[in-house]
């Protein structure tokens, strides 16, 4: 009898295993949409809005680059013999680097939030015209300062589509809007108040001593920076 009782148990508890495993199938099937050929394409890294604000992300990657291309223009322009402004061209080449490690790490999140990049789409401004390059020194720090709070309204865009929603309409996603904040708005931040100090500072000394010492001198400045 107590043989008999033990076969009953063990069958037992094969079948409830066996129950357990065909319902953690069923669901992993149900969850993950896997066909007859192993398609398990809703197995994915995607949630939250990310449908929402791919293509927003993907319009911000492609203005990082952009304005790392423009920087890295100005630093060349610079760099030359004519010109010859060490500090201007340490300037902006550092800010061309920043922008591309930003490009970078912009692709990184959204492919890490199972969305994609793709460069063959045109930016939603339409086909970019070559930059201007041929400036000044004051001339391209406002060029510069213009770029960097183009920059940071791109980021804020971003952020309030990822903020101003709810759960249930699908477009809010605090994860994209905490790292946003945490990389991007701050930094920007930063860099826009620098620049318009650099800007206000070069403005005043051309305006109250020899233009080229002024200038000179303020070049001499940016390289220890």
């Amino acid at each position: 009898m107590k043989y008999f009782i033990a076969f009953v148990l063990v069958a037992g508890l094969c079948a409830l295993a066996h129950a357990q495993e065909q319902s953690c199938q069923v669901d992993v099937q149900s969850a993950c949409g896997q066909s007859a050929n192993g398609g398990v394409t809703n197995c994915n890294a995607r949630y939250g809005a990310i449908g929402h604000l791919e293509h927003k992300m993907q319009d911000y990657i492609q203005l990082q680059l952009k304005k790392s291309y423009e920087y890295m223009l100005l630093a060349t322009h610079f760099n030359s013999y004519q010109m010859n402004r060490p500090g201007f061209q340490k300037l902006y080449q550092g800010l061309s680097d920043r922008a591309f490690d930003d490009t970078i790490a912009l692709i990184k999140q959204v492919t890490r939030r199972g969305g994609s990049v793709d460069f063959s789409k045109p930016h939603e401004q339409g086909v970019a015209q070559p930059p201007e390059v041929h400036l000044n020194e004051l001339e391209s720090l406002a060029r510069a300062l213009d770029n960097e709070k183009e920059l940071t309204n791109g980021a804020i865009h971003v952020h309030t589509s990822a903020t101003h929603g709810t759960t249930e309409n699908r477009i809010h996603d605090p994860e994209m809007a905490h790292y946003l904040q945490e990389n991007f708005l701050g930094k920007q931040a930063e860099s826009v108040r620098k620049l318009s100090g650099y800007a206000n500072d070069l403005s005043k000394l051309v305006s109250v001593r020899e233009p080229a010492l002024s200038v000179y001198l303020f070049d001499e400045y940016l390289q220890k920076q």
